[in-house]
């Protein structure tokens, strides 16, 4: 590659130092309290078991613990290094349906380089939720398990997606469900992950953790704030439509407002014992909330979009349902009659997979659609 250059070969294998391999030729790195060369070395106490004895001296009485909460539908010998939420969130980190949400839509289908999307979202519910988490202290890696694998579930185009895979499936489909039930399967999470992935939604019932009901919270608090920096940005909104109690309260910029909400959820959990939130600020919230709908998901050019999403996932899983064995999944494992429950099933998991690209190249390609049908991105 033109202007790229390896190094040298010692900087590619590394460095040499007291019969020991490191980074740098430099390197003066000593973990503390650890022994310099000739000294005697001291066990390292800072694997899976002291990390869960300390959970048991740190945490609040309410908080879940590692130790007892690593309930998998498949048993599994625990880590060496990692609590069971450790090893969660790593999974999640590591798993396709976690990188898919890249491809998937926030508020703007097709984002420009600056807004956000379904994956830059679950990093802000996981940072909003940890920062509450440690303030309460609650388990963080539970927490951001849950925050990160918290919209694993979503479709492509949104919410819209919804919409349009619900009348496929008899019990409906609910991303928040199908997150935990259907798309991080594979990775064989603990209970109280898939828990909180499941009822992360407000109209779902309460989380079993209180882990779980901070991500309920944290997830509220950062699409509420950032869809409305996304929408300032595009131009979509002008700042004097945002309601003046809800400036006067959290101020005018997203950083001031996620301050404000994120204080308020800490200093009224850690009063009052349970997780929650003043009346005044949760006031702020919903207003900003409505805010957001009136002129955002509400605007018309938003609901083209959806109605132009509904039409199109409809259209793919019609497809695939009645030609299961085109799903490579299927064709892998054996195969489905065209038309069987089993294949309109599979046709909605394949469907709900689908990046918003992917599903539009679909469309052309497979449905052979006129491109002018397709959703286009939301313009001021």
């Amino acid at each position: 590659m033109a202007g790229f250059s390896p190094g040298t070969e010692g900087d590619a294998a590394g460095h040499d130092a007291d019969g020991l391999r490191v980074a740098h030729a430099d390197s003066a790195a000593w973990l503390g309290g650890r022994a310099h060369p000739g000294e005697p070395a001291d066990p390292v106490p800072f694997g899976r078991a002291w990390r869960e004895e300390d959970e048991a001296r740190t945490l609040v009485p309410d908080a879940t613990r590692a130790v007892g909460s690593g309930e998998r539908a498949r048993p599994e010998e625990p880590d060496d290094w990692r609590t069971c939420f450790e090893r969660d969130r790593d999974r999640i980190l590591h798993s396709a349906a976690f990188r898919r949400l890249a491809g998937k839509t926030q508020v703007f289908i097709f984002p420009d380089d600056h807004s956000r999307t379904r994956l830059t979202h679950a990093l802000e519910v996981a940072q909003v939720a940890t920062s509450v988490a440690r303030a309460c202290g609650l388990n963080v890696a539970l927490t951001e398990a849950i925050a990160l694998g918290h919209d694993c579930g979503h479709g492509p185009g949104g919410h819209a997606s919804e919409d349009a895979l619900a009348p496929f499936l008899d019990e409906g489909f609910d991303h928040a469900r199908w997150g935990a039930e259907v798309s991080l399967v594979p990775l064989n999470l603990c209970a109280p992950v898939l828990d909180g992935i499941a009822n992360h939604s407000w109209s779902r019932p309460a989380p079993a953790t209180c882990e779980g009901e901070v991500v309920s919270w944290a997830d509220r608090i950062a699409y509420v704030c950032h869809d409305w920096e996304d929408a300032l940005a595009t131009g979509i909104v002008s700042a004097d439509l945002l309601d003046p109690i809800v400036a006067s309260r959290c101020g005018s910029r997203r950083s001031e407002q996620l301050g404000a909400f994120i204080g308020a959820l800490v200093r009224t959990t850690t009063a009052s014992g349970r997780v929650a939130m003043d009346a005044e600020m949760a006031d702020a919230l919903a207003r900003f909330r409505a805010v957001n709908y009136e002129h955002i998901y509400l605007r018309q050019a938003s609901v083209a979009q959806a109605e132009a999403v509904v039409s199109l996932l409809r259209a793919l899983v019609e497809h695939y349902a009645d030609r299961p064995n085109a799903i490579p999944s299927v064709r892998a494992a054996g195969g489905l009659s065209g038309g069987s429950s089993e294949a309109t099933r599979a046709a909605v998991g394949y469907v709900a997979g689908m990046t918003d690209r992917f599903a539009c190249r679909q469309a052309l390609s497979v449905l052979g659609w006129d491109p002018a049908k397709l959703p286009k991105a939301v313009e001021a």
